[in-house]
């Protein structure tokens, strides 16, 4: 008898994970047909120089969070400073680091200790002190503060920052010349766009150069020459079409483009969420259409950032432990979202493709 129950239930499970594989290969099939067919648009514009072209720019603030970077931090700030791009400024937020990653950006970069006001708008842990100075007429901030993880931080450089959009970046992270430029057009095109995301790739076996790839080639490493084919397909299949009806609920944390006004009205980083780029996404949505603003979040595959993926097994874990935390408690904390007719497309393909395809599935 209990053999047969088991037998009717691999049945069944057999029958769900049929029709499972099915509904999410359609999906990614039709997704990665958008996204080629976009990239392809996209290309043609370029060739034939459609894309719209300007001498003026939106003043930008870069926030870097850093906790013992000292490794990474003074080539991730040099690469920023070749940016093709005009009205910006840097701010790295040192959040109560035990090596020498202070130390050394005032080294290198002739930082001096000011005292200034700035607006304490976001609640965050006590700042120590603000150390400035300037690179090829590009102000260079870094602020020190007491630890209290990378939302605290952001929101510190969000007080700290005096522009009106400011692009979240990792410290391990780097950008290509034109990415800034790029991820700030759509703003230009439609004053509705309110944060805007890049594609991530991944930079473990690239060669760049003043924020130019020389060599290109996939990692030798195995996990981690995995890992790029996992990011293109995130980046250039389903991302591609969620942002056909403005239903991409996850900007990137290591590359992600704010206004600041909005970020500010919904209280900044959720410093008690491990995934602060979901939840910060999720939470615009949610607020924006609570309170009829008219609102766009763009995703623009032409904007490159370059960062490193975990190549050991025991590093990848943690990584993607993080990141699953942070999913589950962002699912459950917009559950509103799900099967809502009031947020159309939003709740029914976008809530539905992260609930099934992202949180479930694994």
């Amino acid at each position: 008898m209990t053999l047969e129950i088991v037998k009717i239930c691999l049945k069944y499970v057999s029958y769900f994970f049929i029709v499972y594989m099915l509904f999410y290969s359609t999906f990614l099939f039709i997704s990665s047909i958008i996204g080629s067919i976009t990239l392809f648009k996209n290309r043609y514009k370029e060739v034939m120089h459609n894309n719209i072209e300007h001498d003026y720019y939106v003043p930008v603030s870069i926030l870097i969070p850093a906790y013992n970077e000292e490794k990474v931090i003074k080539s991730s700030v040099k690469s920023l400073l070749s940016l093709d791009y005009k009205l910006y400024e840097i701010i790295v937020i040192n959040d109560g680091s035990t090596d020498d990653t202070l130390d050394c950006l005032i080294e290198e970069y002739s930082l001096v200790k000011v005292e200034k006001p700035y607006n304490r708008q976001l609640k965050t842990k006590r700042i120590r002190g603000i150390y400035e100075g300037e690179q090829r007429g590009i102000k260079i901030t870094v602020v020190d503060k007491e630890n209290g993880g990378k939302s605290d931080s952001l929101n510190a450089g969000i007080n700290i920052s005096k522009f009106p959009y400011f692009l979240a970046m990792d410290a391990d992270s780097a950008l290509q010349k034109d990415s800034l430029e790029l991820l700030v057009r759509p703003i230009l095109e439609d004053e509705t766009v309110i944060a805007c995301g890049g594609f991530i790739r991944l930079s473990n076996a690239v060669e760049l150069r003043d924020g130019v790839v020389t060599r290109y080639e996939l990692p030798k490493n195995l996990l981690a020459s995995m890992q790029v084919l996992e990011y293109d397909r995130s980046f250039l299949a389903s991302r591609i079409m969620l942002d056909y009806f403005n239903g991409n609920l996850i900007i990137s944390g290591a590359f992600g483009l704010f206004q600041k006004e909005i970020v500010l009205a919904c209280n900044g980083y959720d410093q008690n969420t491990v995934g602060e780029d979901f939840e910060l996404v999720s939470k615009m949505h949610v607020f924006c259409q609570k309170n009829s603003i008219e609102y766009n979040i763009r995703y623009i595959p032409e904007a490159v950032c370059w960062t490193q993926a975990p190549e050991k097994l025991r590093d990848l874990i943690k990584q993607r432990k993080r990141w699953y935390i942070g999913l589950v408690q962002c699912m459950a904390k917009y559950r509103e979202l799900f099967c809502n007719y009031h947020y159309g497309f939003l709740s029914f393909i976008s809530y539905f493709y992260y609930l099934f395809f992202e949180l479930i599935s694994p």
